[in-house]
């Protein structure tokens, strides 16, 4: 069990670590928005923004899998710097070459690639870091304020990238998320986290080997199985209320940019919210509990926007699924940090990647169409009721009731229960 007491001076090194993640990911953000509002700009193409959607984001979701494995066989640590640095000399080029007049497509779409791919290597690798220097009972409180700082940043950046895109130009945005990048890899070189045994042994299996068995323990492991299978579900599902929503209302309650805009706010306070009280209450949350409560919650208030016919009910109820949103997916990523060893996280946390970068787009090119047919209220309420019916499946079927089982015997805590003794499946510390 990796207890605040084992681990000494473990505050600090969260602090440097996340404030370093936190500055770097300032920058990102600013160059994802900076660019999109580039490309709508100067092409006023839809075929070009869906262009920049697919090298956005296929890129991350192939890499993801393979990143997996990576990260359970080297230095984690040096495996982000390397991506963050990969990252960084990309996009300082491409603002070199469009200081000197060069700014044809194809290289922002080169860039994004690059970018797409260092964000693939690096979520499996931050992901299955966090435990090593985060004490096990200390987890869930961690994940959430990084929930919190990640849905403030999402509020900040936008106003941010304006300001300067408006002033000045697409390029000076690089150049900051550059000097943001820098420091956060400067920060992590900090922190000393320990090569796994595993990883430093000559001995371990060939990359064919440790990626067959990572697919074989995702697919055989109860409780991973079943918290991947919601993962994929609920981001597939939620779709409508996420990414629909903005058209009802442009058809419902009117076109004007600022509704969008309370929209999109009152969302982001939710998660800056909801990750604020998981921070607080992290040692009452019971995992399961939690996954399977706000999964059926999803369904209920995207049922309920599906009927709401006042723009004001539809911003509480868009607020209350922001806040909800860090109880859903904290807590399934604590779970998964819990229960996995630590010698086998990376891979998982590559198909998590997988599932995040693959399981929206889909849905979207599922449900973007029917909304020309249906009316996205229609959608809401049918996307909704799938997934109460889903969340309730998932503890009614036999496979349900061993997942619970499996995640009682890994972290100590049943269903309803409010345990908050944590173990790891060894009981080794991971450094």
């Amino acid at each position: 069990m990796y207890s605040s007491e084992n681990m000494p001076g473990w505050k600090k090194r969260v602090a440097i670590f996340m404030t370093g993640q936190t500055v770097s990911m300032f920058g990102s953000f600013l160059v994802q928005y900076a660019i999109m509002w580039h490309l709508t700009l100067t092409t006023k193409s839809g075929l070009v923004l869906a262009l920049a959607a697919v090298f956005g984001f296929l890129p991350q979701a192939i890499v993801s899998i393979f990143a997996g494995v990576w990260a359970d066989r080297v230095n984690r640590r040096a495996m982000i710097i390397v991506s963050d640095s990969v990252i960084a000399l990309a996009t300082l080029g491409l603002a070199l070459l469009m200081l000197s007049g060069v700014s044809d497509l194809w290289l922002i779409c080169l860039v994004m690639t690059v970018r797409s791919i260092g964000a693939g290597v690096q979520m499996p690798a931050v992901s299955a870091l966090l435990p090593q220097i985060v004490p096990t009972d200390k987890l869930m409180s961690v994940n959430g304020i990084n929930s919190s700082i990640q849905s403030a940043l999402g509020l900040l950046a936008p106003v941010a990238a304006a300001a300067v895109y408006a002033n000045m130009s697409i390029v000076p945005i690089f150049f900051i998320d550059v000097v943001t990048a820098v420091i956060g890899i400067g920060m992590l070189t900090l922190i000393a986290v320990p090569t796994l045994d595993r990883a430093a042994s000559a001995d371990k299996p060939s990359y064919f080997a440790d990626l067959k068995d990572g697919i074989s323990y995702i697919f055989t492991h109860d409780l991973v199985r079943w918290v991947m299978g919601i993962f994929a579900i609920v981001f597939l599902l939620t779709v409508a209320p996420s990414n629909l929503s903005p058209l009802m209302i442009a058809r419902n309650f009117g076109t004007e940019v600022w509704k969008l805009t309370v929209l999109e706010v009152s969302f982001s306070i939710g998660m800056a919210l909801g990750g604020a009280l998981i921070a607080v209450f992290a040692k009452k949350v019971n995992r399961i509990s939690m996954i399977i409560g706000t999964s059926m919650f999803f369904g209920v208030l995207a049922v309920a926007l599906g009927f709401t016919t006042n723009l004001i009910l539809y911003y509480v109820l868009f607020f209350i699924i922001g806040v909800a949103v860090p109880s859903f997916y904290t807590s399934a990523m604590t779970l998964l940090q819990e229960t996995v060893e630590p010698e086998r996280q990376g891979r998982v946390f590559g198909f998590v990647g997988i599932v995040i970068s693959v399981a929206m787009p889909l849905g979207m090119a599922i449900l973007g169409p029917l909304a020309d047919v249906f009316r996205v209220e229609s959608l809401l309420v049918v996307t909704g009721g799938a997934m109460v019916v889903v969340a309730a499946a998932a503890i009614l079927l036999p496979s349900g009731r061993k997942a619970i089982a499996a995640a009682h015997a890994s972290t100590g805590q049943a269903l309803g229960s409010a345990d908050p003794t944590l173990q790891t499946p060894t009981g080794q510390p991971n450094d």
